[in-house]
């Protein structure tokens, strides 16, 4: 895939970047690398490769997945201003 001028202006209107023409052969020439380091990529064999998410091995600690936290609404509103019939009670916001 090849970038040309005209392309590197529509996606810098696009994506609302000022990129003045004289700017724009450059602009093109770079895209055009970065394009052709993608499709050298593609060429490289990924069978037998593991997906990874991160360089280095790690896993995230686990924890039982239970429910822990409820059965607190009186302690939790007595931070609120104001409460009604065991709710938060906020101004109302819609005439």
């Amino acid at each position: 895939m090849s970038v040309d001028k005209d392309t590197v202006a529509k996606i810098a209107n696009l994506a609302r970047i000022a990129v003045s023409d004289d700017e724009l052969e450059s602009t093109a020439g770079e895209l055009n690398n970065i394009l052709d380091w993608v499709e050298q990529l593609s060429e490289v064999s990924t069978e037998g490769v593991e997906a990874m998410t991160s360089v280095v091995a790690a896993s995230l600690p686990r924890r039982e997945d239970k429910v822990t936290d409820g059965g607190y609404r009186d302690q939790v509103l007595k931070n609120a201003p104001v409460s009604e019939h065991g709710f938060f009670a906020v101004p109302k916001v819609i005439e």
